[in-house]
Order: C-alpha cells, then sequence, then structure tokens
C-alpha cells in the first residue's frame, strides 16, 4: 500500500478541478519561448489498478523561483477528433480487421524545443527522478537550488508497477508527465516494480511472447511452431486492462481532467519512454523519449490508428545502447540472461542518434543503457563545436522481426 498521504483520486480531481484558475487558450499568438517548472503529484497506481494521485509538500517547492526553466518551440500536433472514434476505430481494427476513417485535427502547441541541449538535459533529469523517491541519493536536482527534501513522499518498499511524477508550469498552462521506466539489477538498478516491469516489456518488445528459446515459460501463448507466432493470439494478449498502456490512457485522462486546460508533454525512459511515445500517438502530444526500447511494433500490434504525422514524437539514444538499437538479443545476451526478450527496434516519429561508437569509441555495453549516461555524460556538452545535439530525423526503412511469419496459425485445422 502507498502512504497514508496519499489521496484518493475522487478527493484529489475535485480539490484541484475547483481550485483551477482560467488559462490562456493553446491557440493564443502570444506563446511564451521558456516556461518555469515545479514538481506538483506522484502518481502511482493501486493493486486495484486505479490511479491514484499524492501532492508534494509545499516545503519542497519553497524555492519556486529557483525552479526548473525549460525552453519551449511551437509544436504541430496530430489529435483524433474525438477519442471515443478514436478507440472505437482501434476497436474495430482489432476485432474484425477493418479500418475505419478517422478525422485528425491539426494543431499548433507549444512543444520542448528538441534542439536545445539543456531543454533536453533537464527532461532526463525529470525522468530519471520518476525511478527513485526524493530522499534517493540518485535524484538529480532540477537546478542548483532544486532541495533534496529527506521527507518521505509515499513510495513504499512494496510499491508496484506504473508510476512517476507530475511537473506543472507555474502558470499551469504546461504539464510534464513522466513515467518510470524498467528497473533491473542488469542495467544498474532493481527494484519492487521489476515483475510487472519484466511483463510489459515481454509483451511489448519481444517478436513472440518472449518465445527466445524452448526453454523459456512464455509470457502469452501465442508461439505456434518454429518462427511462426499467431497474430490475433499477440494482440490479444495486449488488451489487458492491468498492462502499462490500458493504465497510461487512464493516467493521461485523469492528468487532464485535473488541469483541462493545460498543454500535455510526456517523457519518459526506457520502458517508459515507449509508453510516453505510444501515448503521444495516442492523445496528439507532444514526446521525448530517452533510450526507449522500439515501440513502432507494439503500435501496431496495439491498432492505433496513425495519424498523418508523428514529428511530434522524439526519441533519444545512442549507438552503443543495446536496448535503444535493439541489439539485446539472443539466447547468450545479458537481457535475455535477466530473463528480457528485447527484440523490437524500430521507433515512430524522429531519433536524435548520438553515434558513440564511431565517434566517442564507446564499446556497446548495456551498462550504457541508464539515464544517468545521458544526463551527466552526452547531453553535458554540445556534440560537435556549432552543433548542440544531432539532428533528429526519421528511422526511415527499418524493419522489425524479419526472421518471424505471423498469422492465424491456431485457427487453422490441420488435416492428416
Amino acid at each position: 500500500m502507498l502512504a497514508a498521504g496519499i489521496y484518493t483520486l475522487l478527493s484529489l480531481l475535485t480539490n484541484y478541478r475547483n481550485s483551477q484558475s482560467p488559462l490562456q487558450s493553446q491557440s493564443s499568438p502570444s506563446l511564451p519561448s521558456s516556461l518555469t517548472f515545479t514538481l506538483r503529484h506522484l502518481h502511482a497506481v493501486s493493486n486495484t489498478s486505479a490511479i491514484i494521485f499524492q501532492d508534494v509538500p509545499s516545503s519542497y517547492n519553497a524555492l519556486s523561483t529557483n525552479a526548473h526553466n525549460v525552453k519551449a518551440h511551437p509544436t504541430l500536433v496530430h489529435r483524433p477528433s474525438s477519442q471515443a472514434h478514436f478507440h472505437r476505430a482501434r476497436l474495430r481494427s482489432l476485432r474484425q480487421g477493418q479500418s475505419e476513417k478517422l478525422d485528425w485535427e491539426e494543431d499548433e502547441v507549444l512543444g520542448p524545443d528538441i534542439e536545445n541541449r539543456e531543454t533536453l538535459r533537464e527532461l532526463a533529469k525529470m525522468t530519471n527522478n520518476a525511478y527513485v523517491g526524493p530522499s534517493d541519493p540518485g535524484w538529480y536536482n532540477l537546478t542548483d537550488q532544486w532541495r533534496n527534501e529527506t521527507e518521505p513522499f509515499g513510495w513504499e518498499p512494496d510499491a508496484d508497477g506504473f508510476r512517476g511524477h507530475v511537473f506543472v508550469s507555474l502558470d499551469n498552462s504546461t504539464v510534464v508527465l513522466s513515467i518510470k521506466g524498467t528497473s533491473a539489477a542488469f542495467i544498474g538498478g532493481a527494484g519492487p516494480t521489476v515483475k510487472k516491469d519484466k511483463l510489459n516489456d515481454n509483451l511489448l518488445f519481444s517478436c513472440c511472447c518472449a518465445r527466445v528459446d524452448w526453454t523459456w515459460s512464455t509470457v502469452c501463448d501465442c508461439y505456434s511452431g518454429v518462427g511462426k507466432c499467431d497474430q490475433t493470439c499477440l494482440e490479444e494478449s495486449m488488451r489487458d486492462k492491468s498492462l502499462f498502456y490500458a493504465v497510461g490512457t487512464n493516467l493521461y485522462n485523469n492528468v487532464t481532467y485535473l488541469y483541462p486546460n493545460a498543454n500535455i508533454w510526456l517523457t519518459g525512459h526506457s520502458l517508459g519512454g515507449s509508453l510516453a511515445a505510444l501515448l503521444g500517438v495516442t492523445f496528439g502530444a507532444p514526446v521525448v523519449a530517452f533510450e526507449a526500447p522500439g515501440e513502432k511494433m507494439a503500435s501496431k500490434r496495439l491498432h492505433l490508428p496513425s495519424p498523418p504525422s508523428m514529428q511530434h514524437v522524439t526519441h533519444l539514444y545512442h549507438t552503443a545502447d543495446v536496448i535503444a538499437m535493439g541489439a539485446c538479443n539472443g539466447v547468450l545476451s545479458t537481457c535475455a540472461i535477466g530473463g528480457y526478450a528485447m527484440e523490437s527496434r524500430c521507433h515512430n516519429g524522429k531519433t536524435i542518434l548520438y553515434d558513440t561508437v564511431s565517434k566517442l569509441h564507446w564499446g556497446v555495453d548495456i551498462r550504457t543503457h541508464r539515464i544517468g549516461v545521458i544526463i551527466d555524460q552526452l547531453l553535458a556538452e554540445d556534440w560537435e563545436e556549432g552543433v548542440p545535439v544531432p539532428k533528429a530525423e526519421p528511422e526511415d526503412d527499418c524493419i522489425d522481426c524479419y526472421s518471424w511469419e505471423y498469422g492465424d496459425f491456431k485457427n487453422v485445422t490441420r488435416t492428416v
């Protein structure tokens, strides 16, 4: 159970919705070039899969004038005309294999400036902090004056699964929703969320239910013989309401209820980054994902309708990171030894790719998957003279799981 200080969702929503001040329209021609954020809430999931929040104590944000500044930039997004139509189209595709025309609304919102190195670095710090409580020594101060309080925020030893932080700009116009990634000992971390993290990783990023070889216990029963996997079975296995994508959509809706006029940004690292990217496609929200496993395959298996453009989704990783590069696979890989089948490699949107192997002569090593590597090394200084960060580009011609055949194998009637 989470600490007693956590509010029930109903009381929190009521209090905050009633206290919301009128906000400037997102379509205002006068958009700010920077935003100042403070940490407002922690979010988590109860044992019954309900979204719950906890307020950050007011003492934590006492130095609000010294809180975090992020550069912002107008960003083009495409949103479904309604979420009801989006989910109807998705379910029709999933259940009947039929496409349904979906109307998309093009909008220009304020998003993070992905060409600004310091902005990316501070978003990475917010992402890192979703792994730990504020009293943990791994917590990054968002500014030199950001205080590391020792009072508990509700991270209980038995806390499990989907969780993270909610940062809000001082004018309540923008919310940054940070989602925790995978906690695993073999990448330098572990904790109580490992079990559910592994389940979601193996469903979202494996070619077929984490069937690495015959010795593995799979997370779904879709394997249909050597090199074959039942597509319908895979898609059905990802519809469980307790899985992180479904929980994430519920979380996003709750945050928009808390801040009905705010612009939402999403960020996360590893599994959290992939979930942020999936939610960004679902809701048309700007995303910056760090070292995320390829989520393009998962978006297809979830039957997410594809918007006209996904340029509002940005991935950042480097070539020595075997997980983001889709190279941590095979029976003898570090991921497999740890019980993870991380086999996907293709990302939606566009990618800021640091070629650390060729330019910096880094060795390919799973230990470089830690978000601290991004914060303390790659984003600590400009990539090249006059080039703060590599150019963000789409991943063209990327193919996942090319050696597998997918079809309706489970329903085939075999004759002798």
